[in-house]
């Protein structure tokens, strides 16, 4: 194609787009998480200095460090991984507002890197190529090439597992400055999180049953990968203290509220229909990661497992994400 002529990637449509009032609404959101971007950026080049200066350096028991750098290391590249689809987002979404939500994720997620990054070296970080568990989880998002699967899997799948063992290691307080630090995480991965939540109605309201389907179908492979990454971690965060059922439940709760935000617009609830891949998966949960008590009784995590197959998931919304609206140090100042 010579320059100049036939299509071209401009998108010079971006602004005649027929949208409802609804829609429209929702994307005047996805504007909002772009400017509060802006204004809760923060700077890493002064904030781990800072807080590690506060601290008097990395404070760690010898035993700790290796599993708390194995499961930050995980968090390292998914940060990267992150900062990938964001910018295929930023890319690739067509309207304004979308495309400016995903533009400010992908600025977040770079800054998420370096720091995490800087931060890993203070514990003698080596890098080292991911587990397999792990991998499959980023690269089953990374090589999706419809935009639905790529909003619901890091908006609505990765994001909150992300979220969840930040605020879990932060509540630990198993190392000062990483607890301070993911304060700063948490403010923007819950930003994050909103991109999904208001723009993916757009995707499933054009969407057949079939294609619906098919994406819920991915949304399962999503969950046993990540099921899986956790029981690759498992050992690393018992020794930090940190019980892994624990992460499960409350991932499970952040991702629940995260889909009913999206599916409310377009007047439906989650777990009015009932999904048996996701009971299975559940009920599997349930099995990998049962409660202290029934940890040692095989018999007892099978009863446990199928009761938790028939539950009913109680619903929930978008305050499940308020616990992360920490005051932080921005380049504007304390917000």
């Amino acid at each position: 194609m010579i320059p100049g002529f036939g299509s071209s990637q401009i998108r010079y449509d971006m602004f005649d787009l027929v949208r409802d009032a609804e829609e429209a609404r929702r994307l005047e959101k996805c504007e909002r998480i772009y400017h509060r971007g802006q204004e809760m950026a923060w700077d890493g080049k002064d904030i781990l200095p800072m807080l590690l200066e506060k601290h008097g350096g990395v404070r760690l028991d010898p035993d700790k460090r290796k599993p708390l750098m194995q499961v930050f290391a995980i968090i390292l590249w998914g940060e990267l991984a992150a900062w990938k689809i964001s910018s295929q987002l930023a890319d690739r979404l067509v309207p304004l507002e979308a495309k400016m939500a995903a533009t400010s994720q992908a600025f977040d997620e770079a800054r998420h890197f370096y720091v995490m990054y800087d931060y890993l070296k203070e514990l003698d970080y080596k890098v080292e190529p991911l587990d397999r568990a792990p991998q499959a989880l980023l690269d089953l998002v990374l090589e999706a090439d419809q935009l639905p699967y790529k909003l619901l899997g890091m908006q609505l799948m990765v994001e909150p597992i992300a979220l969840t063992i930040f605020q879990t290691v932060r509540e630990s307080g198993i190392e000062p400055v990483l607890c301070e630090l993911l304060r700063y995480y948490e403010r923007d991965e819950a930003r994050h999180v909103g991109l999904g939540m208001q723009y993916l109605p757009s995707f499933l309201a054009k969407m057949s049953k079939r294609e619906i389907a098919a994406l819920f179908g991915f949304q399962v492979r999503l969950m046993a990968l990540a099921m899986a990454e956790l029981k690759f971690m498992e050992k690393d965060l018992r020794v930090l203290g940190i019980d892994p059922r624990t992460i499960v439940e409350r991932t499970r709760k952040k991702q629940l509220a995260a889909l009913q935000e999206a599916l409310s617009s377009l007047g439906v609830a989650v777990g009015d229909e009932r999904n048996y891949a996701a009971a299975a998966l559940n009920a599997v949960t349930e099995y990998a990661f049962p409660e202290e008590a029934l940890r040692e009784d095989k018999p007892a995590r099978l009863r446990a497992a199928w009761k938790r197959f028939w539950f009913k998931d109680p619903l929930h919304d978008a305050s499940e994400f308020k616990v992360h609206e920490h005051a932080i140090k921005t380049v504007h100042g304390v917000q």
